[in-house]
């Protein structure tokens, strides 16, 4: 038995243990429970501190977008725009290890970094019934990418959660083995023509023959995404981006970092996971015409600065003529 394993809380995903962990999750804290596809490190996908914490646990060296699950396939409507496509593959495919891209309610509560500041999110509705579960008892969407640290192998044992994130999350509900053992297929349907963003448990050719239609697949085109994390509309704002600023210059706004006025700021306690749940939130707050550009303080380079960090240099990067 490892040291992490010593302090990492396990219970067997009983009733009592489940109620538990959906308290957690209305808490912000995390809870690792098992899904058909791999245990998943789940937080409140409407609270952006909880998703900032699942960032921070996993050591994630970026906002990619996180998949968000829920328990019943109606639940989605108040998250994600649904078009008939989208019906097909539920009706087909749900429960199950699929993960669709879809658009951006209006309204939708999910919190912005859970979707790296994009105009999408990933939803799924897992087929294991302590997932689903666990996501009534909580009553709201879970984020959830795989409970391991980044890098590690994704795990399909509640000891594979224990020796990887050890007492970084509240409870590790367990499930027994995983059933499906390799993540979800994940469909994009935010664009005119759907498009396979990684494949998973669910085959392409079921999906294609779902849709009456092909896939694009990441070599079919330059445009093509990559992968949930590498698409090339990552959110930034449409005025330019400064970094590494100690004022505003002349009208600019200016994206503070701990005891100094700014126009917004991100963390006046310089806590690097309130940075993180607020970034994309304030990046588009100060998105406006009234300012010719945002300037950002030093973000320090480590823990979740590194995240940071890394999506404003992007933010920042030359745009396309």
């Amino acid at each position: 038995m490892t040291t992490a394993l010593t302090h990492a809380h396990t219970a067997s995903a009983s009733p009592a243990a489940i109620a538990e962990g959906g308290h957690l999750l209305r808490d912000g804290r995390l809870v690792a429970f098992p899904t058909e596809t791999v245990y998943g490190l789940g937080g409140d996908a409407t609270n952006d501190r909880a998703v900032a914490a699942i960032f921070e646990a996993k050591g994630r060296p970026s906002f990619n977008p996180l998949i968000v699950h829920v328990a019943d396939a109606a639940d989605i409507e108040a998250l994600v725009m649904v078009d008939d496509r989208a019906r097909a593959v539920i009706a087909r495919f749900w429960p199950g290890p699929l993960t669709l891209v879809l658009p951006r309610a209006n309204n939708s509560p999910v919190s912005l970094l859970a979707s790296a500041g994009l105009d999408t999110i990933a939803v799924r509705m897992p087929d294991h019934p302590i997932a689903r579960a666990l996501i009534r008892a909580a009553a709201r969407p879970i984020a959830a990418p795989s409970a391991n640290r980044s890098g590690a192998v994704s795990p399909t044992l509640a000891e594979h959660v224990a020796e990887s994130l050890g007492a970084r999350v509240g409870l590790i509900l367990d499930g027994g083995p995983c059933r499906v053992g390799v993540e979800s297929t994940v469909l994009d349907l935010s664009g005119e023509r759907p498009a396979l963003l990684r494949p998973g448990g669910v085959p392409v050719e079921a999906l294609e023959q779902a849709l009456g239609a092909t896939l694009i697949r990441p070599t079919d085109h330059a445009d093509a995404p990559k992968s949930p994390g590498m698409l090339a509309s990552h959110y930034a704002p449409s005025v330019a981006v400064r970094l590494n600023a100690t004022h505003a210059a002349p009208g600019e706004a200016l994206l503070a970092l701990g005891p100094t006025e700014g126009t917004l700021n991100l963390s006046p306690s310089g806590d690097l996971e309130e940075a993180a749940a607020n970034l994309f939130a304030m990046l588009r707050a100060l998105d406006r015409p009234e300012f010719t550009g945002i300037a950002i303080m030093p973000i320090p380079e480590h823990g979740l600065g590194l995240a940071i960090n890394d999506r404003l240099r992007r933010a920042a990067a030359p745009r396309p003529a």
